[in-house]
């Protein structure tokens, strides 16, 4: 199914990403990896085109010269880069490095070294309910497209989801939601345009805990990092929620383009700093070649990437799988 683990008990007028279209089409033939692979299509491009025939080439400072400079343009970032590299260079001090598929295997054990930590799937406590997430982003990262895509992998796994539309700025977004939950059938809590966000979400958390529902996905309107009033507000919602439950939110999720490259890395940087982050979710992958930057936030941040978006449909959005995201970068088979 889409992943999940279960765990045993124990300027805020910006439209955001793009609106619910037509229903979603099913898997295409060749399932996820072939999907991963497609949507990772450019940042291929920047980091790999003709990756094969430039590790063929004798190992020198000239190639690992080139190597870096792709990495970089990938925006794959100065830590992370200087840490595959070194790996690198010392493989082929010790001799371990002498053919290009050796090479490509050391490249790619370097890069999931750096993933693996942060490759970690959202974990939903059985007996905990209602699970509840705080999506939280700026302007146009697809905070509530990525809410709705979410919401319909959750009820494929035999959840029950409840939307709040915390987004009060903009009668769009509820609008927006309100597609999304009826497409789904979920429940949709929301108030007129200018409410308070605290109270929409305090509400959509109370409905909840009264219908039994297993998940409770809060939208919030979207925000640049820098602007403190509005950083405050989202604190305000991320209290209000814990007066009517010690632990909500559950989950707090950070949405980031992809496309905005080492800006998603300040982005996080400074939401975490807010808020506590405690997941992230890296959308329109498939647009940008700049999809190198989820090193960057693994190796700056240690946050878990929960999920990836590599294109439009509710199934182009998935667990992230260190493995499969660096060898779909790569251009190589799924093995």
């Amino acid at each position: 199914m889409f992943g999940f683990r279960k765990k045993k008990s124990e300027d805020p007028a910006t439209p955001d990403a793009e609106a619910p279209g037509s229903e979603p089409e099913k898997p295409a033939r060749g399932g996820w990896f072939q999907r991963l692979r497609k949507g990772l299509a450019k940042t291929g491009q920047v980091l790999g085109g003709d990756l094969g025939a430039l590790l063929r080439r004798k190992i020198d400072d000239e190639l690992f010269e080139e190597l870096e400079e792709r990495l970089l343009l990938a925006d794959v970032g100065l830590d992370a880069t200087q840490r595959i590299m070194d790996r690198i260079t010392r493989e082929v001090k010790r001799g371990q490095l002498d053919d290009a598929e050796a090479l490509m295997d050391a490249l790619e054990a370097a890069m999931i070294e750096i993933l693996e930590p942060v490759s970690r799937p959202l974990e939903i406590p059985e007996a905990e309910r209602p699970f509840s997430i705080l999506v939280v982003g700026i302007n146009g990262a697809g905070k509530t497209t990525t809410i709705g895509k979410l919401a319909h992998h959750l009820q494929a796994d035999d959840r029950s989801v409840l939307l709040a539309a915390g987004d009060t700025f903009r009668a769009a977004a509820v609008e927006q939601l309100q597609t999304w939950g009826e497409r789904n059938g979920a429940p949709v809590i929301a108030q007129g345009t200018g409410a308070d966000s605290a109270s929409v979400v305090y509400d959509g958390l109370q409905a909840a805990q009264a219908r039994g529902i297993d998940v409770m996905i809060a939208d919030t309107a979207g925000r640049l990092h820098t602007q403190t009033n509005l950083m405050d507000e989202v604190r305000k919602v991320k209290r209000v929620m814990g007066r009517l439950d010690e632990h909500a939110p559950d989950e707090v999720l950070l949405v980031v383009d992809g496309g905005t490259g080492q800006n998603a890395l300040n982005q996080a940087r400074q939401f975490h700093e807010a808020l506590g982050l405690t997941g992230i979710v890296v959308t329109k992958l498939d647009g940008t070649a700049k999809g190198g930057v989820l090193f960057a936030l693994a190796e700056q941040l240690g946050i878990p990437v929960r999920f990836i978006g590599v294109g439009e449909n509710a199934e182009d959005l998935q667990v992230f799988d260190a493995r499969a995201f660096v060898r779909a970068l790569l251009g190589r088979d799924s093995d």
